[in-house]
């Protein structure tokens, strides 16, 4: 218990932005499709729809894209940092309570005929039992993303009203 409360205070001591090892979120899935493909479904929100949410707004002048849950209840507003080679996306996270200033990333590597993707979804400022519960969905999310990438059709995992079963 006394680990745990230390730990805690150290999280909640110095802010994001001043170099403190925060929390992070990561995942690794190895997906049986070219880098080129599994690229599309994390750059747009048109690719985060086929495995992500249902309720996606594209702002095509400025590049975000606003994913909404739970009947417009929670929107995440997301800018696009870069897209660079080896494929690496970026998106940076511009609203909601615990997941602003947070960034997702997404790098991809062509190994063989199969790409591994690791992601990260970094930069949060403490560990509550919201951000475990976050690891939790972004592993089933991660394999909503294989299972497209492998042209399986698995659908968002969040539909407009709540979760798909």
């Amino acid at each position: 218990m006394v680990r745990k409360l230390h730990f805690l205070q150290a999280c909640t001591i110095a802010p994001a932005n001043k170099g403190l090892d925060l929390p992070d979120i990561k995942h690794l899935i190895t997906i049986d499709a070219p880098a080129e493909y599994v690229l599309k479904l994390v750059t747009s929100g048109a690719g985060f729809a086929q495995w992500w949410a249902a309720d996606v707004t594209d702002d095509v002048a400025s590049g975000e894209v606003e994913l909404a849950f739970f009947n417009r209840a929670t929107t995440y507003r997301f800018r696009p940092l870069r897209t660079s080679p080896p494929p690496r996306t970026e998106w940076h996270c511009v609203s909601g309570k615990e997941w602003d200033g947070t960034r997702l990333l997404f790098d991809i590597e062509q190994k063989e005929e199969h790409s591994v993707l690791r992601f990260t979804h970094a930069g949060w400022r403490v560990e509550t039992d919201y951000f475990l519960s976050c690891n939790t969905t972004w592993g089933v999310l991660m394999f909503r993303l294989k299972a497209a990438g492998e042209g399986k059709k698995p659908g968002p995992l969040f539909t407009h009203a709540g979760l798909q079963t």
